[in-house]
Formats: C-alpha cells, structure tokens, sequence
C-alpha cells in the first residue's frame, strides 16, 4: 500500500497527515480532527494496543481502507501519560488554519512533542521526582554526559571513564537516553532510550549551539571549555530539547559542571542493598526516602530525593544543614513550626517557572502562583535574625516580586477557567475592551428575558419561548397549536416534533452581534493572556531563586522534624580516621518495629586507624546485615545534613561506601549468584581506598566450603593489607577469627543469641569477641523445616563435630603458608632448537626441513 503524501491516489486529508507523520516516521501522530486527536495506519494499530482502544476502518485512499483509532482532545493528557510511562514518544499535530476560510483540509501544525525525558506538563509527571533528559557520547575511554531538567532549567554536564557510564545513569535515574546512533549501548538501566544521528554529537556544532543558547563567546566561563565529550553531549541535548519545544528555551541560563569526585561515591550495588529510594523488590517503600520524606512541598521531596543519591564529599555543605537543623530545633514552636506551616501554602514554582518559559504554564498555575508569593512574607518572617547562615540566605532570597504579584493579582481571575480557550481566566476591570465585549454577552439572558416578554404580548401566545442553544443559536419557539398566530416577520428555523422554531430580524441582528462578542471576547482574553506571559518570562529566574529557597528550606525543616521524633542526634565531623557511632539504629527498620509497639536494639560500632576492620560472628537472622547497613545509612545521613539515628557520632573522611550484601542470580547476563558475589567483590577490592567505608557479608558462600573459606580468608588479608578501607566483615566462617592474632586492626566481634530447649532467642546485641556457634540448625528449625530433618542434622552435626576432635592434628587451614621455592625448569630441546632458527634467512625449503627436524624432536 502507498502511504507517501505525494501520491495523487490519497485523499487531500491523507496527504496532508502523511505529509507530518513522514517527518516523524518513528513517533505516535495526534492528529486533530473536531472533538478528537486520531492516529491512522500502524500508529493506530499500535495505540490501540497500547491504549486499549477500540480500532476502526473508515474510508479509504489510494484504494486502501483506512485504520484509525481517536481519544477526545479534553482528556488527551491521561492517554500521554500512559503512553509515557510505557517509555513511547507522541506528537500532538493542531489545526491552525481557519475551518471557515480554509479550502481543502484545515491547516495543522505540530505543535508540541511529548517524549518521557521531556515532560512538563503537572499531568504526566510525578511531583516528587525529577525527570532528566539525558544525553551520553564517548571520546577514547572518556564518557560525556549531559543532562537536563526541562521543567527547572538546570543543565548539568559531567565527565567520567566510560566503564562508570552505568554507575552514573543509575545515581542520576534520567527518564530518557539519547546516544549516537553508530552505539551499540550497554547502559544498565531501564529506560527510554532515543537514537540520534552521529552528526548531533559533532563538538564543534555543539560549541556553538551552546553558546548562542547562553549569549556567549565561550563556555569558559562555565568551567566547561575543555571538555570535549561533555560538551558534544550537551549539544546533541540541546537540539533535541528545542526541537520537542518548537522553539529556544529561554529558562535555560547557564551550566553547571558537576566534578565526578564531589559526591561519596555509591556504586550500584550500595544504591541498592541500602535501599535509598526503592526496595529491593522495586517497591517504593519501606525506604530511607519514604522514613524522611516530611517534606510539605514537592520541591522538597524532589531534593530529598536528589540528596539521597548524592552526599557530598566536601563537608561544608553537610555541615551547614546540621546547624541549620540545629537552629531549627532550638526553637521548634516558632521557628520550624511556622516555617512548616507557612510551606503548606506554597505550590511547585520551579515547574510553573518552566511552564512560563516555555510558554504552556496554563491559568491555574497562575493562581497557584500568585497565591504562592503572596505567602512569602509569611514565610520569611520566622527566619529574621536566625544564627544558621544557610537560614539567613533562604532568607534573603525568598524576598517577593513585587511587580509580579501586583500583575498576577490584578491580571488573573480569582478562580480562573482550567482552559485559556474557555475563557474566564482574566480578571475584571483589567481590561476595558474586555469588559466591554463580556457586558454583551452577559447581557443575553436579559434581553432574551425582555424579547419574550415583548413577543408573547404583541402575538397572544402565553407559551412562546426565546431561547439559545449552541447548534441551532438563538430561535423563537412556538407550540404547534399556536402556529395561526404567527406573525409575518416570524422565519422557521427548526421544525420539531411538538413545536416550530423561528427567527426574526430584530433576534437576529442581536445574535449576530452577541456571538461576534463571544469570540472576540475569547480571542482577546487569549491575546491577554500571551501578554502577561511575556511580562512574566523576565521574572523566571528570580521564581527560579525562590523555588530553590523554598526546597532547601522544605528539607531542612523536614530533618528537623525526623530528629525531634526520632530521637536522632547530630554527627561531628573529625579530621582523623574514625567511625565511632554509639547507640545507633536501623532508620527504617526502627521504624517499621515501632508500627508493632517493638523495640530497636541500638548498638554501638567504633573503627578508626587502629581498629579498621571488624569482623562480625553470629547467627543467621541475628541481625549482621541490618547492623552493616545501618553503620552505611548513618554515614550516609550525616553527609546529607540530616541528624543521625544514634546517641553519638563522629566521622572521620569519607570517600565512598560500598557494600556486598546478599546476591541472587544475574539471569539476563548469564552470571550465577557466586559470579554476582565475586564480581561485587572485585569491585570494592579494585577501588576501596583507605578513607572508603566497606561492608561486606558472608563473602565466600557461593561455592564449596574449602573454596569459599579460601577466597574469604584471602579478600579478608587483601583488604587489610592493600585497601586498609574501615571495613564491617560478615562471616560464617569462624576460622577467620584467628586472623585477630596476626592483624591488630582487626577485631571481633558478634551478636549474641540464647539456646533453651533447642529453640533460640536472639538478642540483636553486638558484643565484643566472635561467637562460638552459628546456630545454623536453630534457625532452619525456626523456618518449620520437618522436626524429622532437624533431628537428623543434628545427629550429623554432632558426628562431625566427634571427627574433629579424634583428629586434633588437622592442619590449621588459616595459617600462613611459607613462599613456595620457585624451581627453573631444565629447556625443552625444540625451544632451544627453535631459538636458533633465523626465519628470515630460511629458503621455502630449508623451511619446511626445519619444522620436519621440529617434528621429530617432540617425538
């Protein structure tokens, strides 16, 4: 079947869709058609799919029926989000042209494209997490990474080695990859990915882009001249933004270069085994971010949740939220009580600052965010005179634009229409001719009122109506049985089934000039409301300012709030090598035993450059895990600037946190859960330094149990010997517990569990000294494996434990074994035979007499 939009076979409506939908052949095309947005051919049959909406055929062209699905143009958004979140890309295609004037099919245009890292709109996104555009392009083994917020304008460009590429996508989780389309990506994470062509990524290209983006000479000023890949990525984002906009993006002021050594740094496998954000089933709660999101406004969960996945390694930042948090609680009632009840008020003007800038803010965030400014005042006053610098500098920058909010309060109805095309949305006494065009329409109910008075007098019919509806407009209704007392400048209009509608000059001339008023009214109203836009665009990066004001200050109340109710404490920062926590607690896990009226027991965890590494004895199901990772998330925390979970803490540097906690099977990779396990270990043994905390659990348990006791005895020496990182060490392995004689910075430790009458009690409590039985057998017993399979394991246990007694001369696997002697072997004679050939002066056949000689000396 032809589908291209020359051939003369296809309708003129089918022509001019093909003719769009050629210029996004691998997009979804909206078409506008009246009441409905419709998609023909393919895009109709994967919508329907997609959608579960019903497939039709209609018509033909060019000889073919035509298959054609629709969704109504009012409740549009709800089937973008769908799409969206399915991770496929739309084109929404308007009529621009006048259906009155127009001859052949209506004028149309694509108005915008809708692609998921691209998103603005309130209706497609969740309020509380960013959306990133993402773009990525590689120069040797250097990775450039752009990455942009449309909705708040930020644009962050970054450069790491390109095997950190996955690493990277999963801290910033963007919505939407772009890459060259010479790639074959291995990104590592889940998302919607777009190919661009290669030329996009062209360095020059984007150099100038960018800078004509910004009105600069150069992107010195940026701090990102030199960086070639980044600044190749970032163009290739640029071009595509704009294209998907229709236009520049005039909230786009500027770059931030983001140095890859400024966060503490988490891999993959620590983002997940401490389950920041999500569970690890991919739940998104119980979490560290759903415990401590106490934010009131979406801007501050959006932060939460950026800072979550990005602690900072300089300690200046941290620091100053602790004494923000701390001023904050010093005066809880007024000063963080009233900040949190001032944010109530405020609504996400971040993101209606971008809709501004982009020109499809729509009436309501208006009114949002004149309210909004209207709030300020009330929300600084709290913080006047505050000792916390970083209060005093949310201070400042939440002071309110005045010409602003005057033109917001005086320019926007109070309760505006949803839709600029519905009218309602300027305020009264704003606008005189608008005044003047709503009086006549306001005025048709009294004239109708008036006309009928008026003609049932002058005809004697008691039951005559003059009415409007949309359709038909304005008419004159009379009953059938009155139809002989009709007068002659009475002209039918309608006949219906009990009455006649009719029209008279006089009903006429009015509804030809109300109508007229109606549409006018309506186009001024929209030529109004472009206008207070373009007053406003100068405006965004002040609103810009405030939002960032009003998030920051959102979460430091939010710290507040979670350490006031949970009893956490403030961390110190020190100069030296140390991790001293005393009485710390799982967050999370706290919490959740709370909701079941049980209690936490805290525990305390000391390392520092005497006692690196601790390594940690004791049941299953005692609690090691949750003891490792909560020692993690209380480093962690105290990074972001929040309070900590425990009655004491003090950090020394910090680098980065890795964790080997649980594996399972990699199946879309092919790895088995023992490939998972070492290739985590290799990991943190390649990159641990000595300012790196390490956590790893039952490492070794994957394979047989000579070979995992090997491999945990020799990553255990390695880490003390070549990381030296401060390191919590899970183990079943008792043997391992030897090693504290060799090594003083290594100390054990474990938690403690009570036998009776074969069942056994733990008591989540970290002692000093290892255990002296794993109580393996208690805690399958716990698990309801059959009584009959735990009494016989017990029998074994008990023969092997008789074994090991009869043979006290075992050797001790665990001690160090001497330098083996490295003997040189004696030459084989066709080595030496080959050393002395000289194949360059070798004719053909002295060559072949030669490899027969070779031959025969291996026989």
């Amino acid at each position: 079947m032809s589908k291209t939009a020359d051939s003369p076979k296809h309708t003129p409506m089918m022509v001019q869709y093909l003719g769009l939908k050629a210029k996004h052949p691998n997009t979804l095309l909206f078409y506008r058609m009246g009441d409905f947005y419709e998609l023909f051919y393919e895009d109709a049959e994967k919508a329907a799919r997609l959608l579960d909406i019903t497939l039709t055929t209609r018509g033909q062209s060019a000889g073919v029926p035509i298959k054609m699905c629709g969704v109504p143009f009012h409740s549009l958004e709800p089937y973008l989000a769908r799409l969206v979140k399915l991770g496929e890309s739309a084109v929404i295609c308007e009529q621009i042209g006048d259906p009155a004037t127009s001859k052949g099919p209506v004028e149309r245009a694509v108005a915008r494209i809708v692609t998921p890292g691209t998103l603005t709109d309130a209706a497609l996104i969740d309020d509380k997490q960013d959306i990133w555009l993402l773009a990525v392009t590689t120069l040797r083994n250097t990775a450039g990474i752009a990455r942009l917020n449309l909705a708040s304008g930020e644009f962050i460009l970054i450069e790491v080695p390109a095997e950190q590429i996955p690493a990277t996508l999963e801290r910033i989780r963007p919505a939407e990859i772009l890459y060259p389309e010479s790639w074959t990506p291995n990104f590592g994470v889940d998302v919607a990915r777009t190919r661009q062509p290669d030329w996009y990524f062209d360095f020059d290209s984007a150099r100038r882009l960018l800078c004509d983006q910004f009105e600069v000479a150069s992107l010195a000023g940026f701090g990102a001249e030199g960086l070639k890949p980044a600044i190749a990525a970032a163009g290739a984002l640029l071009q595509y933004a704009q294209a998907t906009q229709s236009g520049k993006l005039p909230h786009l002021r500027g770059l931030t270069v983001e140095i890859e050594g400024a966060y503490l740094g988490l891999d993959l496998a620590t983002r997940r085994n401490l389950e920041l954000t999500e569970t690890l089933r991919g739940q998104p709660s119980p979490t560290l971010f759903s415990l401590l999101d106490n934010c009131v406004t979406s801007m501050g969960s959006r932060l939460l949740r950026h800072t979550l996945h990005h602690p900072l390694r300089d300690r200046a930042v941290p620091a100053a939220r602790h004494g923000a948090v701390e001023a904050l609680l010093d005066d809880y009632g007024r000063l963080a009580g009233e900040t949190r009840k001032a944010l109530r008020g405020i609504a996400d003007i971040e993101r209606i600052a971008g809709r501004i800038a982009l020109r499809n803010a729509r009436p309501r965030d208006l009114a949002s965010l004149r309210e909004s400014l209207a709030r300020l005042p009330e929300l600084r006053a709290p913080l006047a005179g505050t000792p916390s610098a970083l209060l005093q500098q949310s201070f400042a920058e939440l002071e309110t634009p005045a010409e602003a909010l005057d033109l917001l309060v005086r320019a926007i109805a109070a309760e505006p229409g949803a839709q600029v095309r519905d009218g309602g949305v300027i305020a009264p006494g704003f606008d005189a001719d608008l005044d003047e065009l709503r009086s006549l329409n306001d005025n048709c109910g009294a004239f109708l009122v008036d006309m009928e008075v008026r003609e049932r007098e002058r005809t004697g019919i008691g039951s005559l109506k003059v009415e409007f509806n949309k359709v038909h407009g304005f008419y004159i209704e009379v009953t059938h049985a009155h139809v002989d007392k009709i007068p002659d400048d009475y002209r039918r209009r309608q006949t219906l089934k009990n009455a006649e509608r009719y029209i008279t000059p006089e009903l006429k001339a009015f509804e030809d000039k109300a109508l007229s008023a109606q549409e006018r009214s309506l186009a001024r109203e929209k030529l109004l409301y472009e206008q207070i836009l373009d007053v406003l665009l100068p405006v965004v990066p002040t609103l810009q300012t405030i939002a960032r004001a009003v998030a920051q200050l959102d979460l430091l109340a939010g710290f507040a709030e979670s350490a006031l109710k949970r009893n956490w404490c403030k961390p110190e920062f020190a100069l030296e090598t140390q991790l001293t926590v005393e009485g710390g607690r799982h967050p999370v896990v706290e919490n959740e035993l709370a909701q079941s009226a049980e209690t936490f027991i805290a525990n305390d965890c000391l390392l520092a450059e005497s006692r690196r590494l601790l390594l940690i004895t004791g049941p299953n199901m005692g609690g090691k895990s949750t003891y490792m990772r909560q020692v993690a998330l209380i480093a962690l925390l105290a990074h972001i600037g929040s309070f900590v979970p425990a009655d004491r803490c003090v950090l020394g540097p910090l680098d980065r946190i890795f964790t080997r906690i649980g594996a399972s099977d990699d199946l879309a990779s092919g790895r088995s859960t023992f490939m998972v396990e070492m290739t985590e270990a290799a990991a943190i043994l390649h990159h641990a330094t000595n300012q790196s905390l390490v956590l790893m659990d039952e490492i070794g348990r994957g394979t047989s149990t000579f070979d995992g006791m090997a491999l945990a005895f020799a990553i255990l020496r390695h880490l003390i010997d070549k990381n030296r990182s401060l390191t919590l060490f899970a183990t079943h392995y008792f043997e391992l517990t030897r090693l504290s004689h060799e090594y003083s910075e290594l100390a054990n430790v474990h938690l403690g569990a009570v036998e009776h009458n074969d069942r056994i009690v733990f008591m989540h409590a970290v002692e000093e000294g290892p255990a002296n039985q794993s109580y393996g057998i208690q805690v399958a017993a716990l698990a309801g494996i059959p009584a009959a399979v735990v009494r016989a394991a017990r029998k074994q246990l008990r023969e092997f434990e008789q074994r090991a007694v009869a043979d006290p001369l075992q050797p001790d696997l665990f001690a160090q074994a001497p330098e083996p002697e490295i003997i040189e072997p004696e030459p084989h004679p066709v080595v030496e035979h080959l050393a002395a050939i000289d194949p360059d002066s070798l004719t053909p056949r002295e060559a072949l007499d030669a490899l027969y000689a070779l031959k025969g000396l291996l026989k």
